[in-house]
């Protein structure tokens, strides 16, 4: 990150990590604990369409809610691996456009070459 993230003691600040990201333009709805219990089925709707929601208390972030896709039919080597930190499963659809963007250029072919490798490897 472009500005410190860090308070006087060293330890990470989310006060100052939220505004950023709020600032970058890559924020989320973000809701105080009181008006979470005020319209919490609103709040739902919203997570189950896809949105993620940063709860806060006093301003300071204390929760994220965040939506479950289809965690019960993964293949347990994704799960897995999820849990290992190795990859991150999506929590969002893919942009309607996403299909219609250009793709990137692979003049020598190494994307294929090394799923084709991985294909034949097996997990």
């Amino acid at each position: 990150m472009k500005k410190p993230v860090l308070d006087m003691l060293g330890r990470f600040d989310l006060t100052k990590i939220v505004r950023y990201l709020w600032l970058e333009g890559e924020f989320m709805k973000t809701t105080s604990v009181s008006k979470l219990k005020a319209s919490l089925s609103e709040y739902l709707r919203q997570v189950r369409a896809g949105e993620e929601v940063l709860v806060t208390e006093r301003g300071r972030p204390i929760a994220k809610l965040t939506p479950v896709f289809g965690f019960q039919t993964l293949p347990e080597h994704l799960r897995e691996m999820e849990k290992q930190g190795l990859i991150k499963l999506g929590s969002r659809k893919l942009p309607k456009r996403f299909w219609d963007l250009p793709r990137p250029k692979d003049p020598k072919g190494s994307v294929l070459k090394a799923v084709l490798e991985e294909r034949e490897k097996g997990w």
